[in-house]
């Protein structure tokens, strides 16, 4: 009785109960089961979405699955409410109420605009990275409708632009003053009415030079000084117009000005009073020696028979 069996089977031990088992790793409960992919490489129609958007833990599925589609979309295609509920049997109700989600955490964004033809237009923007926007440094310009500057509007654009105030704390730093054009001789007042007139039409040759009524002033007196120099309208236009930078101007008014300074014409050359030409009368010939010269009279004789007739005389 003493001696032990060995091929008694030991005792059953107690099941551990829940994930204490001390073999499982947290997050293997179900190590046969869960999501599986069945990944095949894209090449064509595909959109790259970032997981803090397609895992968002404050955004609904709806709201998600909206802003994956919106990324999806070409620019400049539709994104309204009536074009999006005609799309998707959610109703116009949850697909606004998706769309300030969205824009509530950073991943939608609506500006108003005006179009070149003066219309205001509502532009959707789309932003895959809203943690990155955020820091991104705001560069827009939007400028409003320019028209010629009146002689008071100058003056006060000019004690602005050279006595700039100063921001307060926790609002944006003014712009940085724009460069010096040059100045005319003799700024006469329909000189600078001209200069002013051909700086408001530039944006009817590129909407992007639209310009407001301080730039206009600034920049007039140097127009003026590119029309003083015999430059016609019509070259101005097209030197401060034509070759402008593919990826856009910043600030339409600093561009102009630096153009106006750089490629400043030389003066015209002096040019001296014409001296008076005596008459160039036509050929004759003398009567009394046959002799070639040049005299309005037909019956006019040369020098020497001239001063013969008078000694004999």
């Amino acid at each position: 009785m003493g001696t032990q069996d060995p091929s008694v089977p030991p005792h059953a031990q107690a099941r551990v109960a829940g994930n204490k088992h001390p073999n499982r790793r947290p997050g293997t409960a179900h190590r046969g089961g869960g999501l599986q992919h069945d990944n095949t490489r894209h090449t064509t129609r595909f959109t790259v979405i970032g997981n803090h958007l397609a895992q968002h833990t404050e955004l609904s599925l709806l709201a998600i699955g909206l802003g994956t589609h919106l990324q999806s979309l070409s620019k400049g295609a539709p994104a309204d409410i009536k074009t999006l509920a005609a799309r998707f049997p959610e109703g116009a109700t949850r697909i606004a109420a998706a769309l300030r989600e969205l824009e509530a955490h950073g991943y939608l964004r609506r500006e108003r605009a005006r179009t070149p033809t003066g219309r205001i237009v509502t532009r959707t923007i789309s932003c895959n990275q809203p943690a990155a926007a955020r820091h991104r440094p705001t560069t827009q310009d939007d400028p409003e409708a320019r028209t010629a500057a009146a002689p008071q509007q100058r003056e006060a654009c000019e004690e602005n632009r050279t006595h700039p105030t100063r921001a307060p704390r926790g609002e944006r730093a003014p712009r940085k003053p724009l460069p010096d054009v040059p100045r005319p001789a003799h700024p006469a007042p329909a000189l600078l009415q001209a200069a002013t007139d051909l700086l408001a039409d530039l944006h009817r040759h590129d909407p992007r030079l639209l310009l407001s009524a301080c730039d206009t002033a600034h920049l007039a007196p140097g127009v003026a000084a590119w029309l003083e120099r015999d430059v016609a309208p019509a070259a101005v236009s097209r030197a401060l117009s034509a070759d402008l930078p593919p990826e856009g101007v910043r600030r339409p008014a600093a561009f102009l000005a630096h153009r106006l300074a750089v490629q400043l014409p030389p003066p015209p050359p002096f040019r001296a009073p014409a001296v008076p030409q005596s008459p160039r009368y036509p050929l004759r010939n003398c009567d009394g020696c046959d002799r070639g010269f040049r005299s309005p009279d037909p019956a006019a004789r040369c020098r020497d028979c001239r001063t013969d007739l008078r000694e004999s005389a």
